[in-house]
């Protein structure tokens, strides 16, 4: 965020700096998209855009969203393979067992394999709101969500939040607490990087626990 040209056209005349310097502010945006009935939850963060902050959203979004849906008993999620969030990345895998046994569903991850971003929607979503504030300066936290909050996807206007959380980068799960995570996960035999499955433990089983 800064006072920062950015290119772009605008109907109200703004002045911004001549030069990009550095900017004062960083705001990351976090976007899940409905396909089928084509919502759209924006969060952002100040701070890194981690695998905590990736699940902190989903499960914030999931909890709004889970009355709509009560017969759901798998959510698919399509993503890319990003570094936060990839197949490997052992903070991640943790935290999305510990979303799948604390809401109690299953998950699929399937994820976009390289160069193949065209296909994911979410894509398209970020190009609708580059082109929505594309001219306008960015200059505070309220201008930026502001913004967000005022494009349309299909017609919609998405849900707009922000994380007020400082996330810590770099967690990782030495390998002997990643190899018990495995356990827990059903990957593709054929495609094990790109489609794996995670179920909740009978309800036995937890309270055994």
């Amino acid at each position: 965020m800064g006072e920062f040209s950015r290119g772009g056209q605008t109907r109200v005349p703004t002045a911004a700096a001549d030069h990009d310097f550095r900017t004062a502010e960083v705001l990351t945006p976090f976007g899940i998209l409905v396909p089928k009935t084509d919502d759209l939850f924006i969060r952002f963060t100040p701070s890194a855009c981690t695998a905590d902050f990736v699940v902190d959203t989903l499960s914030l979004w999931w909890t709004s969203a889970q009355p709509r849906f009560p017969g759901v008993k798998m959510l698919v999620i399509n993503l890319d393979n990003g570094p936060e969030h990839h197949s490997r990345r052992t903070q991640f895998i943790k935290r999305m067992v510990e979303f799948v046994t604390r809401h109690r569903i299953a998950v699929r991850l399937a994820y976009y394999p390289p160069y193949h971003s065209k296909y994911n929607r979410i894509e398209r979503c970020w190009g609708v709101l580059e082109n929505h504030w594309n001219g306008s300066l960015l200059d505070s936290t309220e201008a930026t969500l502001g913004f967000a909050s005022t494009m349309t996807w299909k017609g919609k206007r998405p849900q707009v939040s922000l994380s007020s959380r400082i996330y810590e980068t770099g967690k990782r799960l030495p390998p002997k607490d990643m190899a018990k995570l495995e356990l827990k996960l059903q990957r593709h035999p054929l495609l094990p990087k790109w489609s794996l499955d995670i179920k909740p433990a009978p309800r036995h089983a937890v309270m055994n626990n």
